[in-house]
């Protein structure tokens, strides 16, 4: 299955952050992406772990960029299969990191994985931080999130913010992954809306006061470069733009997914016969 996904190497994305983009299919032309990061300092940081659909390419992609020897932190933004996919190996081949997650996590893990090293890992909740040598990564509630426990991390040295499942959009190519301003502005708000709507239909019984003050507490750290799980790495006045479409949200109707119509025209493509090929003249 992997090798027909499509591949694109790591890029560094703010000083020593490197984007491991991978790939799902989106629909007709379009991508969706499924990224994860490496903080590459002082003691390197593995930002989420992929899915199990890019097992294999995440491992080769993560470990081009740090020896596995020398990775001190695994942070588990949450637990939801397209951001554990690699977790186990990469606790076995980093013998030296400390996984940071939450108690949450880990009892909803406990249903699907092994059990879990409970002596190598730190619980830490919003609001909270650790230092990673040369730099403090600060742990918030992202705007948008589709479970309980997730949280992202912001890093003060360089401004970089891993904002989990915030900012959801797919792209028509894989090298737009790495910069938003590759895209129509229209097409990327159309897919913020849209989809942060899929992933977090609770939008629409939010008091827009109360939520704009929580979004505008996470813009005001100071954000220099965002990148997020499922959508194209933010930078300049796209960190904004993607801010304001999650405030919009707020006390909207929920905008409505692909439904029946949809899953019909997707079975009748599969279900039609193929062509039939008229003889070649003797």
């Amino acid at each position: 299955m992997e090798s027909t996904i499509p591949w694109s190497e790591p890029q560094e994305i703010a000083p020593d952050t490197f984007l491991i983009p991978n790939f799902a299919p989106g629909g007709p032309d379009l991508l969706l992406p499924v990224n994860s990061v490496v903080i590459r300092g002082a003691e390197p940081i593995i930002v989420d772990t992929g899915a199990p659909l890019h097992h294999d390419a995440w491992i080769e992609k993560v470990f081009s960029i740090v020896d596995p020897i020398d990775v001190r932190w695994i942070f588990l933004s949450h637990d939801d299969g397209d951001h554990t996919g690699g977790l186990i190996d990469a606790l076995a081949m980093c013998p030296n990191a400390t996984l940071v997650t939450n108690f949450f996590s880990v009892e909803r893990l406990a249903l699907e994985k092994p059990e879990l090293p409970l002596h190598r890992m730190r619980w830490i909740e919003p609001g909270g931080q650790f230092v990673a040598g040369d730099r403090t990564l600060r742990l918030f509630k992202p705007p948008i999130f589709d479970g309980p426990t997730t949280r992202g991390i912001y890093d003060s040295k360089t401004a970089f913010m891993w904002a989990v499942d915030s900012f959801v959009s797919m792209v028509p190519e894989i090298d737009a992954v790495f910069d938003v301003h590759s895209l129509d502005h229209d097409f990327v708000e159309d897919q913020m809306l849209s989809m942060q709507s899929l992933v977090s239909p609770w939008h629409a019984w939010l008091d827009p006061a109360t939520y704009r003050r929580h979004v505008d507490d996470i813009e005001a750290m100071g954000v220099l470069t965002v990148a997020t799980a499922h959508g194209p790495v933010l930078t300049g006045d796209g960190i904004n733009r993607a801010f304001n479409t999650a405030r919009r949200l707020a006390g909207q109707p929920i905008i409505p997914g692909p439904g029946q119509e949809v899953l019909d025209d997707l079975l009748a493509q599969v279900m039609a016969p193929a062509p039939v090929m008229a003889p070649a003249p003797a």
